[in-house]
């Protein structure tokens, strides 16, 4: 059961009217590292995880924030379009439309959701839920939430680098700091998963005697830079303390070449094997 406040987790309130950076706002909305992903990803990865207690009331704790995030970003762009298209562009252009193009203005936040958010990215593009992950694997999950983390707050910190407005600074001065609490409460609960021996290092920890053992740790050097072996994986004991790094540097391939079956006729692919077939279907056509 979810309940609702009409409260703003923290506030959302413009010192004046920006259609264009309202659209540039779309971005952590639908984003694909945007707030409704994450949203999403937490409430899917919550409702998936079967460890009852702190790791599962941790991830629902979070994803229920983030759901006030994208009321706040949804009422932050909503004040931003106040006046817009046909006053705010008008004063730039003559003609409400062409300012929007002129302007850069996301015309279908005007058209389709009457002035406010939609649920998309900076460029339009509807949100997509397979931004999203949710596996079941709390390790792989935690991981993909760090790094989910990271981009949406790299993209928060070039947004807040690219307006003046005191209000619009202000909400995104909250989102970073929120950011920052996230990254590092994912990084600590990956380090409790292990402590607490459900998980190890490597997801999934399983299938390492069936794995081909001795491809486990090399480094295939694949390209022509010259400095890939200098960092600290390219020799020494991997992080899950099983396996011991090593840098090939002259990888040969291993399989043999990479050439597809003959295809269905019916399918008209280009191949050899369809020399006949075509020799026979020109003389048919000529008697």
């Amino acid at each position: 059961m979810f309940l609702h406040t009409s409260k703003l987790q923290f506030e959302a309130k413009p010192s004046k009217p920006d259609a264009l950076y309202a659209r540039k706002l779309q971005e952590l909305i639908g984003g694909a590292y945007g707030e409704m992903t994450v949203t999403m990803q937490y409430l899917f990865q919550g409702w998936n995880c079967r460890v009852e207690g702190k790791y599962k009331d941790l991830i629902m704790d979070v994803a229920t924030e983030e759901i006030g995030h994208v009321e706040m970003l949804a009422t932050m762009v909503a004040r931003l379009l106040e006046g817009a298209p046909s006053e705010v562009t008008a004063e730039a252009v003559g003609d409400p439309v062409v300012a929007a193009v002129v302007g850069g203005m996301d015309v279908q936040q005007a058209i389709v959701s009457g002035g406010g958010p939609t649920l998309s990215d900076s460029n339009g593009v509807p949100w997509n839920g397979r931004y999203i992950v949710a596996s079941g694997n709390l390790m792989a999950d935690f991981r993909a939430n760090v790094a989910a983390e990271a981009q949406g707050r790299l993209q928060t910190a070039r947004l807040y680098n690219m307006t003046d407005d005191p209000g619009v600074r202000d909400m995104l001065k909250f989102n970073l700091a929120r950011d920052t609490a996230h990254q590092n409460m994912w990084l600590a609960a990956i380090e409790e998963l292990q402590e607490d021996g459900l998980e190890g290092p490597i997801s999934p920890s399983a299938l390492f005697d069936e794995e081909h053992q001795e491809h486990a740790g090399t480094i295939w050097h694949n390209s022509d830079g010259a400095h890939g072996p200098e960092g600290r994986w390219a020799s020494g004991p991997a992080p899950d303390g099983a396996h011991e790094f090593s840098y090939l540097m002259a990888p040969e391939p291993l399989g043999g070449k990479a050439s597809a079956p003959a295809p269905d006729p019916l399918l008209y692919s280009t191949s050899p094997a369809n020399l006949g077939l075509i020799d026979k279907a020109i003389n048919k056509l000529t008697k």
